[in-house]
């Protein structure tokens, strides 16, 4: 399987720019494996589509403000960094800019000095491990520093930093938000749970291995980097008793998923604990842990269009793409939503 067949056609001014006046007000695009046709709805409808007893599956991660604007001390150079991964208190990998020219014992300042990294060594995807310097608290420190990290092909400037959370955002670890979260209000949460289907959450810190391009045409050559996960014995417990009273389990977004299908057991059992993964899902996986989805409509050629793809089938997602854009959905982030079911 060749990633240009994972390609189409999005006019730019279908990529969203801002998200929606209120969380829930965003589109629905409803796409059922065992029908042709889709349905247009409202993000709120999909309360609808759940039943009691079904589980609604969350990723609770947190963005932090990891985008850092700064200079290389002596120059005076511009610089930029993004952190990807926390490897202990003051140690991350991250992506800097321009690449070529931030070496191995090169320190960056931003802000003023708030904030400052010497680079110690390179990465095998093309990043750096920066160890960093700052008095006080760290997350208090990047939150003066920090920009939030919102992808490239979002221009206009981020108002509202709450906006880029999900509203039950927990944890922070986050290098771009999971997506499909940004729909749900706390209203519409209580309304889920209201009639009988159960949200667990979950957790994956959104990485490199979310958002890294495919670079090769074969899909079975690209390599996944790796993103921590955790399911703690609360949510195993129950999405077990889903399973045991014949409900589904619906994912929100593909990083709950890929988080899912990491914890879960050959029986579709979902375990217990946390680890990295590198899951790459793309037609031909089974999935062994969920029965649907909520997500975005996502770029081209990417693996979380993969992911939809081995889910509801490629030609269908295609298909899909193609009447949303016909339709003038919004598209990535902070775009409209699809569920599949």
């Amino acid at each position: 399987m060749k990633t240009s067949d994972f390609d189409y056609a999005l006019p730019a001014e279908l990529i969203a720019q801002e998200p929606a006046a209120q969380r829930s007000a965003s589109r629905l695009m409803v796409v059922r494996t065992d029908r042709e046709q889709f349905e247009h709805r409202r993000f709120t409808d999909l309360v609808d589509y759940l039943k009691p007893g079904d589980t609604l599956v969350i990723n609770d991660t947190k963005v932090i403000p990891a985008r850092l604007l700064g200079v290389k001390e002596g120059t005076g150079a511009r610089v930029e960094a993004l952190l990807l991964k926390q490897l202990d208190n003051r140690r991350w990998e991250a992506l800097v800019r321009p690449g070529k020219k931030i070496v191995v014992g090169t320190r960056l300042v931003f802000k003023e000095g708030l904030l400052s990294c010497e680079v110690l060594d390179s990465t095998g995807y093309g990043g750096r491990v920066l160890q960093f310097a700052w008095d006080g608290q760290f997350e208090e420190v990047l939150d003066q520093v920090g920009l939030m990290p919102v992808p490239p092909y979002i221009r206009k400037p981020l108002l509202d930093r709450d906006r880029y959370q999900t509203v039950y955002a927990r944890l922070s670890g986050s290098a771009a938000a999971p997506t499909a979260g940004l729909h749900f209000s706390d209203e519409l949460l209580s309304r889920i749970k209201d009639k009988g289907i159960a949200v667990a959450p979950v957790l994956l810190h959104v990485g490199l291995g979310t958002f890294r391009p495919v670079k090769v045409e074969d899909i079975t050559r690209h390599r996944m980097h790796a993103e921590f996960y955790e399911v703690s014995a609360e949510a195993a417990e129950i999405i077990s008793k889903t399973r045991e009273r014949g409900g589904r389990v619906i994912a929100v977004g593909t990083t709950t998923t890929r988080c899912l299908e990491s914890a879960a057991a050959a029986d579709g059992r979902v375990c217990q604990g946390s680890g990295w993964t590198e899951i790459f899902i793309y037609p031909g996986y089974r999935f062994k842990a969920i029965d649907g989805m909520v997500t975005n409509f996502h770029l081209p050629r990417s693996t979380l269009l993969m992911m939809v793809a081995a889910l509801a089938g490629r030609e269908k997602i295609l298909a899909a793409y193609q009447e949303a854009v016909e339709m003038r959905y919004r598209f990535f982030s902070f775009g409209d939503a699809m569920l599949i079911i």
